[in-house]
C-alpha cells in the first residue's frame, strides 16, 4: 500500500513560486499560470509517498538533510522528505550559476 504524505512548501519555495509567477506575467498570465500549473502539479506526483523519485542534489550533498530534486522545463524543484511529510525547500532557475543554489539553502 503506497502511504500518502503531506507537501509542506517552505516560505522560500512559496516565495520562488511568486517571483516564478510574476516574472512571466510581465509577459503572459496564460504562461504564467501555465508554468505554475505544471510545478504544483510536478510537486503533487511526490503526495502518494514516491520521495526518492527525484535525483539526489549533489550541490547539497553535504549538507545535514538529503535533498533531492525533480526538474520541470528551467527549474529544479528542490525538496527533502522524511516520514510523514516532504518540504519543498526552493525552486532553483538552472539557468542561474550553480554556486547560488548553494547559497540559498543554509
Amino acid at each position: 500500500m503506497v502511504k500518502k504524505v503531506q507537501i509542506i512548501w517552505s516560505e522560500h519555495a512559496e516565495s520562488d513560486l511568486k517571483n516564478i509567477y510574476n516574472y512571466y506575467a510581465d509577459i503572459s498570465v496564460i504562461v504564467a499560470k501555465k508554468i505554475i500549473n505544471g510545478i504544483i502539479k510536478k510537486v503533487g506526483s511526490l503526495k502518494h509517498g514516491f520521495n526518492k523519485i527525484g535525483q539526489k542534489e549533489i550541490l547539497l550533498e553535504n549538507r545535514k538533510f538529503e535533498y533531492r530534486y525533480m526538474i520541470y522545463k528551467n527549474y529544479k524543484i528542490i525538496y527533502r522528505s522524511d516520514d510523514d511529510s516532504i518540504i519543498i525547500v526552493t525552486l532553483f532557475d538552472s539557468r542561474q550559476n550553480p554556486d547560488k543554489l548553494s547559497d540559498s539553502i543554509k
